[in-house]
């Protein structure tokens, strides 16, 4: 979700960025404020290159409220999307191109534009209320887990759209539910041997089980494989001009 931001700020390492690496995590806001944001003097930036957990995160802490950030320092994810986007707009609010753009303004170019598409999503307005409101109520239903950004939110319910409620899916998910799992017990289940413990005893059988299944997925597919392999060797054309069958 960071990946754009990252590279319009020309940060090298955006493809490897990870927020759930803490050292990562630390050094993007360290990056941020020695390159874009530049709020501190160098010399009281100090505390925020500490090593110590405490000292480092009373130091965010502080950044973040000099810097009138509305997030909680708990909430990671929130707190550096507003931190890169207020280091684009510190970046990129100065240029005489982006002085004058607004909203409006760019919906009156692309109205003016020849073959104006006439899809009725081009006109939604995507910060509506209604609209953030309609998405959170898909996203529940669909039980996609909450993001502060509603757009990426939109993206995500997209996602499972297509893989879940696809034509394709659905007659999967059809078939799935006709077949019928064999139930079998474990009690009933020979491992073959003892593991010495009842609950690792018990937890073989499962895994053994599970192998099973797997094994037996993998010849179906090896069965499906060989009868497609078949059907052309068994359908062989005959040549009048090469004096033999095949090709």
């Amino acid at each position: 979700m960071f990946r754009r931001k990252l590279i319009a700020l020309d940060f090298q390492d955006h493809d490897a960025f990870d927020i759930n690496d803490e050292n990562k995590f630390r050094s993007v806001i360290l990056w941020l404020e020695d390159q874009k944001i530049r709020h501190l003097k160098i010399e009281d930036r100090e505390p925020l290159r500490s090593k110590q957990g405490n000292e480092w995160t009373a130091s965010l802490k502080e950044y973040l409220s000099q810097l009138n950030c509305p997030y909680e320092i708990n909430d990671k994810r929130a707190l550096l999307d507003w931190l890169l986007g207020y280091a684009i707009r510190l970046e990129f609010g100065d240029e005489e191109k982006y002085k004058n753009v607004t909203a409006e303004k760019h919906q009156q170019r692309l109205a003016q534009k020849p073959g104006n598409s006439t899809n009725p999503l081009d006109n939604l307005d995507f910060e509506d209320a209604e609209f953030k409101a309609g998405i959170m109520s898909l996203a529940t239903m669909l039980q996609i887990p909450p993001h502060h950004d509603h757009l990426d939110l939109l993206k995500a319910i997209c996602i499972t759209v297509v893989e879940k409620f696809s034509q394709d899916a659905l007659d999967a998910a059809l078939k799935q539910k006709n077949i019928k799992d064999e139930f079998i017990p474990l009690d009933k289940t020979e491992l073959g041997f003892d593991a010495g413990d009842y609950i690792l005893t018990e937890a073989a059988k499962i895994l053994r089980l599970i192998h099973i299944r797997d094994l037996r997925d993998l010849q179906t597919k090896i069965n499906l494989a060989i009868v497609e392999v078949q059907k052309i060797t068994a359908d062989p054309k005959t040549d009048s001009r090469l004096g033999k069958v095949g090709y």
